[in-house]
C-alpha cells in the first residue's frame, strides 16, 4: 500500500470516491508567471494599521475593454482575515476581498466570544480580534533553496490519468509559498512587486499565520447548509471553524453521525470504477501524493465507506463549488484539524 498512513488497511479504497474532480469543474486559471512585474497592491504598514469601514467598498468596475474588475484588496480586510486565521476561525484563503467564507468565520468568532452573530465585520470587531492577539499580522520571510527547488508539476486538470502521469506537486515556488502563508498568489505577488519567486535569498512580506497544530478535538459538526466544519473539545467549547465544500445535489454528503477511523497524511488518490457511482471511465487510476492531489495533503477517514474530510488542490474554491460527497477544506485547515483528531472522534452531519 502506497499511502503513508495511520489508518485501517481499507484506506486506499476509502479514497476512491471523495476526491474526484468537481462534478461540474471550472477551469482553474493559470498562475501568473513568478517573474511577472505586478504593481504593488498594499504595503505591510497599510495592513498593520488597516481598519474596516462599516461596509467594505465593492470591487471596482472592470477597466474599459477588460472582462474582470481590477483586483483591489482592502488592507483592513487582509488584517481581519489574518487575525481570524490565527484564531482558528478560518476565512479560507486570505485575499483581502472578504466574502461568504469570511462572513461565516466572523459570525462563528462572535458567537464563540458571546457577541451577536449578526454583527458586522467592522472596526469594533477588528479591535476585539487585535486585542485578543496583539502580535504583528505581517512578517518578513527569506526565500530558501528548498522553497525554489522542484520538482514542480503542471496545474491539475479534469483528466485524472493525465494528472497521475504529470504529478501533483506545486506548479511553482509562488504556489508553494502562497499555500504556506494561506494567501492567494495574486495578493502575495502584490505585496512583493519585483520579486522573482524562483530565486532564493530574497526577502518577502507575508502574512504572519499560525500553523500550531490543533489538539483535543472530541467532536466535529459538519453543517451542510452553511458549508462549514466546527471542531469542539470534550467540554463543548468551540476550538476551530473552517469553511468547507460539502457534497452536491447529485452526490450529497452523509447524514447523521459517523466517527473518525484514522488519518492519512500525504495520501495517494485512487479512482476505482468498481466502487464509485459516477463515470470517469473504466480504468483504475492511482494519482500520486502531492499538494495538488485531488484530496490534497491529508485525508481524515470516516466510518462511512469512501467518505472523509480532506484537503484540496485549489483553496480558492472552498465553499464555492460542489464535491463528490466528502468534506473538502483548504490543505492548511485540513492539516490543522487532522492533527487534533483521533480514531473514535464523532463527526455529526447536520
Amino acid at each position: 500500500m502506497s499511502i503513508r498512513l495511520i489508518l485501517a488497511s481499507t484506506s486506499l479504497i476509502a479514497l476512491a470516491a471523495c476526491g474526484a474532480p468537481d462534478p461540474a469543474p471550472a477551469d482553474r486559471p493559470a498562475a501568473p508567471a513568478p517573474q511577472a512585474q505586478l504593481p504593488a497592491l498594499l504595503s505591510a504598514d497599510q495592513i498593520e494599521t488597516g481598519v474596516l469601514l462599516s461596509a467594505v467598498p465593492p470591487a471596482p468596475a472592470p477597466a474599459e475593454g477588460a472582462t474582470t474588475p481590477a483586483y483591489a484588496p482592502d488592507p483592513g480586510m487582509v488584517r481581519l482575515q489574518i487575525l481570524l486565521d490565527r484564531s482558528r476561525f478560518s476565512p479560507g484563503v486570505i485575499d483581502g476581498l472578504g466574502g461568504e467564507n469570511t462572513r461565516q468565520a466572523v459570525a462563528a468568532w462572535r458567537k464563540a466570544n458571546d457577541l451577536s452573530e449578526n454583527g458586522a465585520a467592522d472596526a469594533a470587531l477588528l479591535q476585539s480580534l487585535a486585542a485578543a492577539d496583539a502580535g504583528p499580522v505581517m512578517a518578513e520571510y527569506t526565500l530558501t533553496a528548498a522553497d525554489v527547488a522542484g520538482p514542480f508539476s503542471p496545474l491539475p486538470g479534469d483528466d485524472l490519468a493525465t494528472t497521475a502521469r504529470a504529478g501533483t506537486q506545486f506548479s511553482s515556488p509562488l504556489e508553494r509559498l502562497a499555500e504556506r502563508f494561506h494567501v492567494t498568489e495574486a495578493l502575495l505577488q502584490g505585496l512583493n512587486p519585483g520579486v522573482d519567486f524562483r530565486r532564493a535569498g530574497q526577502t518577502l512580506v507575508v502574512p504572519a499565520v499560525n500553523d500550531t497544530p490543533l489538539t483535543g478535538v472530541a467532536r466535529i459538526v459538519v453543517d451542510k447548509t452553511e458549508r462549514s466544519a466546527r471542531a469542539f473539545d470534550a467540554s463543548g467549547a468551540l476550538l476551530a471553524f473552517y469553511p468547507a465544500t460539502i457534497g452536491s445535489t447529485e452526490r450529497p454528503a452523509p447524514s447523521g453521525t459517523v466517527t473518525v477511523v484514522g488519518v492519512a497524511p500525504e495520501p495517494d488518490y485512487t479512482y476505482d470504477p468498481e466502487r464509485v457511482s459516477y463515470d470517469r471511465g473504466d480504468e483504475r487510476i492511482v494519482v500520486p501524493a502531492g499538494p495538488n492531489n485531488p484530496v490534497g495533503t491529508v485525508w481524515i477517514d470516516l466510518s462511512r465507506d469512501t467518505y472523509g474530510i480532506h484537503g484540496t488542490p485549489d483553496p480558492s474554491k472552498i465553499g464555492k463549488t460542489a464535491s463528490n460527497g466528502c468534506v473538502r477544506l483548504t490543505n492548511w485547515d485540513a492539516e490543522q484539524l487532522a492533527a487534533g483528531v483521533r480514531p473514535g472522534v464523532v463527526v455529526r452531519f447536520i
